[in-house]
């Protein structure tokens, strides 16, 4: 029994150290310019992380958007799409290393194959142009003028291989995770709720636990030892519960 009571807390603690490993996401990121936003996400693809502010005052959207390239002189890169999740007409700033330094550049990206044709400038104001790199990532900082009241924008983001010589990125994969790195970034209104109340028990047996013997009758050895297993699983289970709490 003592046995089966440590396995379970063994498990829990197992499961703990998953958790805390997994916690490590864009909640723990720093930047060595200090800069700090009011929100961040875990982008579902490619590695990447979007930090985020907006100022509704004056719709300005302020970003820090961090990725791996895909090869150590690659590139990475955040877009707006004012049309729709898409590469085509996606108004790009995207960072690459050249000679130990990082370079920002800004894309009007008009076409899938031909990168001759992109223009350079956006259809959007945007400032505050930086970039930097730290243990195998790139991070790109910048503030962008949307429309007033905007309240979502497309969001495509992506990671290459390299820059030609004229400064235009090289291809990016065409596996299913550079295929799926766009979506929705809601601004403003998202949704939260609280989940109903549940409704209270209703007096009787609790599933899984056993009842209590009879007045003056002795539990039987298996009600003893059934006793032992639900008290040895409810408290792998707290423990268990209590690490997703945490993390």
């Amino acid at each position: 029994m003592a046995r089966l009571c440590f396995t379970l807390v063994i498990l829990a603690l197992a499961l703990l150290v998953s958790q805390s490993d997994q916690s490590l996401t864009c909640t723990s990121q720093r930047f060595t310019n200090k800069n700090v936003y009011t929100n961040c996400t875990d982008l579902s693809y490619l590695n990447a992380y979007l930090h985020w502010t907006y100022n509704t005052t004056n719709s300005t959207l302020s970003i820090a958007f961090t990725a791996p390239p895909s090869k150590p002189d690659g590139w990475v890169s955040w877009s707006i799409n004012p049309v729709k999740p898409s590469m085509i007409s996606a108004q790009a700033l995207l960072a690459f290393k050249h000679k130990d330094n990082i370079t920002i550049n800004t894309y009007n990206v008009t076409s899938y194959d031909d990168a001759t044709k992109w223009g350079t400038k956006l259809s959007y104001e945007v400032w505050d142009l930086s970039a930097e790199e730290s243990n195998g990532n790139i991070t790109i900082f910048g503030k962008w003028k949307l429309p007033e009241n905007t309240k979502m924008v497309n969001q495509i983001w992506q990671v290459g291989p390299g820059i030609t010589d004229k400064g235009l990125p090289l291809s990016h994969d065409k596996n299913l995770d550079n295929l799926k790195a766009k979506g929705m970034l809601q601004l403003v209104g998202t949704q939260s709720g609280a989940a109903p109340s549940p409704s209270p028990s209703p007096a009787g047996p609790v599933p899984g636990v056993p009842a209590p013997a009879p007045a003056g009758k002795k539990k039987s050895a298996s009600t003893r030892i059934g006793g032992r297993i639900s008290a040895c699983f409810y408290m792998g289970l707290v423990v268990i519960l209590g690490s997703l709490i945490v993390f």
